[in-house]
């Protein structure tokens, strides 16, 4: 038996989810999960780092630091629910803040301090897991089909697990054990972006906003242009492409829109990019299972059946017993028992590497 620790902050830069993972030689249990906010101070700094700017270094550098603080406040936070001390947890696999991803260039960036979260928690840290797929000639991204595969996969039954976070993304678990997916196109990002644009609000809770209002064909049609939605796969994206500047640019060649059409369209963007990729790609899976903020907006989950057809079955993980905001983290407490045991952590079907490569590098506490 093994505990590990996952923290994963994802491009919605809204906080860390946490999760303390015991590993029983092939049974993953969760013992704990935990959720720490960024301030708006960090939120904003974190976004900004996303371009560009003025003395970018030192502002990345001071980032980092705040970003491990609340790291080691979420890895606490697990410790004091389980009555786990630091010596009983193998290690922390912290993911970092991604600023940047451009795999096509040979780079990807997540931001992090794993020395100083090393330092505040007392635990042995695992970070960087993206930069050993690129150099290896991958995506660096999605990681976490892997870990679907163990979780969720089951022998003889295709399924389809999507994480919707700021980017959505798919796993076909083919029930052979053969494994594909990629990044399907923008999640939450885009309509995190305009509903903090209009309402000041950080996301839209439960799609109550894109309720009021309409979809708007012509618009919808413009964004389904986006050259990435007919790229090959491997294929990876982020904030690198879909943001309010390429949204902006696309609404400009367009009548004026009420704000709520806009979001409304918004969703189904997602929820039709995320289909298609589906029935291009899903092999036959009659279910598809969601996690990540996604899988708690009922207009945007109503949107994806729509689109899916009735003859699929849309669920969130927790029909497969995990909650869909632990997913992730989970994810990431694996990445870290893989790295401890030196195991391969990426799939090269899915990201594109040379072969597999342990994923990982080690700070010790």
């Amino acid at each position: 038996m093994a505990l590990y620790i996952g923290l994963m902050s994802g491009t919605s830069l809204d906080g860390v989810d946490g999760a303390l993972a015991q590993f029983d030689d092939a049974a993953i249990t969760t013992v704990a999960a935990a959720y720490v906010a960024f301030p708006p101070s960090l939120r904003a700094e974190l976004m900004a780092l996303q371009a560009s700017g003025d003395n970018e270094i030192e502002r990345e550098a001071l980032a980092a630091s705040q970003l491990a603080q609340h790291y080691a406040q979420c890895v606490a936070e697990l410790l004091r629910q389980s009555g786990h001390t630091p010596a009983d947890v193998r290690a922390v696999a912290a993911h970092g803040q991604t600023i940047r991803h451009r795999p096509e260039l040979g780079y990807t960036r997540q931001t992090n301090h794993p020395a100083l979260l090393a330092e505040l928690c007392g635990v042995d840290v695992i970070a960087d897991f993206r930069s050993r797929d690129v150099a290896a000639g991958g995506q660096g991204a999605p990681l976490v089909p892997a870990f679907h595969q163990a979780m969720f996969g089951k022998e003889g039954q295709a399924r389809v697990v999507a994480n919707i976070g700021g980017i959505a993304n798919i796993s076909v678990l083919k029930g052979d054990g053969r494994v594909t997916g990629f990044d399907t196109g923008p999640g939450n990002v885009l309509m995190d972006g305009w509903i903090m644009r209009h309402q000041r609000q950080e996301y839209d809770a439960d799609g109550a906003w894109a309720a009021t209002g309409k979809v708007i064909p012509e618009l919808l049609a413009e964004l389904l242009k986006e050259p990435y939605l007919a790229l090959p796969a491997p294929k990876s994206t982020g904030r690198d492409l879909f943001h309010l500047d390429w949204l902006d640019a696309r609404l400009a060649v367009h009548a004026p829109a009420a704000p709520e059409d806009v979001q409304r369209t918004l969703t189904e963007y997602t929820a039709v990019t995320l289909a298609d990729a589906v029935k291009a790609h899903g092999g036959g899976a009659d279910a598809v299972y969601i996690c990540g903020g996604g899988a708690y907006n009922g207009v945007l989950m109503e949107a994806l059946g729509q689109a899916l057809g009735k003859q699929v079955m849309v669920a969130s993980t927790q029909a497969l017993g995990v909650a869909p905001n632990r997913v992730e983290a989970l994810a990431f407490a694996w990445l870290g028992h893989r790295f401890s045991e030196r195991l391969a952590g990426n799939l090269p079907a899915v990201t594109g590497a040379q072969g597999e490569r342990v994923l990982g590098a080690l700070y010790p506490r």
